[in-house]
């Protein structure tokens, strides 16, 4: 084998690792994020109420996570919209668009508590 084609192969290799490193990396930020806005969900609803996840996913833009979750028969979702990271920089309802007042005390005193977790609808 040629010097150049090993190179080539070399290279090439090396690129498919990185873009394999890269989207194991997209994908764990995104369980992240839909892990977040999944926790949020609770919070929103009145407690109580027999709420069940109907599915869990991206949302219309990459930075965005969308929860289609029922609460008795009812069908509702949450659209999570992220900035850095896991930031949530805001939550849309089917019913509401939360303040910047009420996302503040939602991350504050919820989202980074052990409560938001036990209570996660999509860990039961």
């Amino acid at each position: 084998m040629s010097p150049g084609l090993r190179a080539g192969f070399v290279g090439a290799a090396t690129l498919a690792g990185l873009l394999a490193g890269l989207a194991t990396c997209e994908n764990s930020l995104q369980r992240e994020r839909v892990a977040l806005c999944r926790r949020a969900v609770p919070a929103l609803v009145p407690a109580e109420t027999g709420l069940r996840i109907l599915r869990a996913g991206a949302g219309a833009t990459p930075d965005s996570v969308r929860i289609d979750y029922a609460v008795g028969p009812r069908p509702h979702w949450a659209l999570c919209r992220f900035g850095a990271d896991t930031e949530i920089a805001g939550i849309t309802t089917d019913r509401q668009n939360l303040s910047g007042a009420s996302l503040y005390l939602l991350k504050r005193f919820y989202l980074d508590t052990p409560d938001a977790a036990e209570a996660d609808p999509g860990e039961r």
